[in-house]
């Protein structure tokens, strides 16, 4: 999966902390048996030396006498384990467990990402995603149609509120689905509880799953933090600043809440402008209808959504009201 490299960092050094903590671990146990149980550090100084003879003949080319040298140092191995054992501590001692034993806590099984550090770079982005805990309740498996009406229509497209429904989780699947093979940006527009946030965090939970990395804002929020960085000139700012135009898909959430000045707008285009030249895939949804957007922004801004987006409309019953009504 595409991590940006603060975020690999991030968790690679989670791993040399692992290591490190393992090894201290280790060094720390060794003196408790050095005082305890001295013949263990004789032991040891005789492995020691029977493996640096080892390494020189397996140099030396001489195949006969590594086998006995094996030998020896495995019976000077049990010799240190019936010792610890006679103590009453465990024969493997000095061999604390791993926290994942198939890569021993490197993130790598040879040149391959382990399990582990794949679900590290998932925990991650889902940690940063802003969106942590929400997805839970909020995914395809929960969406529901039942919330549409068929005798409500568009004007425009004569599709009723169930079938623009529908069309709209089919079309947010799709976009799930083949998010690795084609570029695709998803605008999401109607009257306020019609599903617009619900249908966009199906699609994050779908892409977090799959270890892709998702960043939500609220429109508020992104703009708040996007004069942070220009003004303020905050390091954390900067970084996720970054984060804005790397990630594999950023979520704009309720467009048009936020103020709007000559800075946001050229702002938005800038983001809009920057993640459509890299192929990184946007998913804005709003309250404004269509004609607004060009009013509010500008013409240029629309241009790019109407050319660069695919634009789902859901109307209907306010599903929020809906739900409060039917719990009484």
């Amino acid at each position: 999966m595409p991590l940006t490299n603060t975020q690999y960092d991030q968790i690679m050094r989670g791993y040399q902390d692992r290591q490190l903590e393992r090894q201290r671990l280790i060094d720390t146990r060794r003196e408790e048996i050095a005082t305890v149980i001295p013949e263990i550090a004789k032991l040891d100084a005789d492995i020691a030396s029977l493996s640096v003879k080892r390494a020189r003949q397996l140099l030396d080319g001489d195949a006969s006498a590594l086998e006995d040298l094996h030998e020896q140092i495995q019976a000077l191995s049990l010799q240190k384990q019936q010792l610890l054992q006679a103590h009453g501590y465990p024969a493997d001692y000095f061999q604390p467990p791993y926290t994942c034993p198939d890569c021993q806590d490197t993130g790598y099984i040879g040149h391959e990402r382990c399990h582990c550090l794949k679900q590290a770079a998932i925990d991650l982005v889902y940690t940063q995603s802003n969106l942590k805990g929400i997805l839970e309740q909020e995914n395809f498996s929960s969406f529901s149609l039942d919330y549409y009406d068929n005798d409500i229509y568009d004007d425009n497209t004569r599709l009723s509120s169930y079938e623009a429904a529908q069309n709209a989780l089919l079309q947010c699947r799709r976009f799930a689905d083949t998010f690795d093979s084609s570029f695709e940006n998803l605008l999401l527009f109607g009257d306020t509880g019609v599903g617009k946030t619900f249908l966009s965090n199906c699609v994050a939970k779908e892409l977090l799953d799959t270890g892709h990395s998702v960043i939500y804002f609220s429109a508020h929020h992104l703009f708040d933090l996007l004069a942070q960085k220009t003004f303020a000139k905050d390091p954390q700012a900067a970084e996720s600043y970054r984060n804005i135009f790397d990630c594999d898909l950023l979520i704009i959430d309720d467009l048009g809440t936020e103020l709007t000045n000559h800075f946001t707008t050229s702002q938005f285009f800038v983001c809009l402008n920057e993640r459509i030249r890299k192929e990184k895939s946007t998913l804005i949804s709003t309250n404004l209808q269509l004609f607004d957007i060009a009013t509010i922004y500008s013409e240029r801004i629309f241009s790019r959504i109407s050319n660069s987006f695919t634009i789902l409309h859901l109307f209907g019953k306010d599903i929020r009201i809906c739900k409060k009504l039917a719990e009484k």
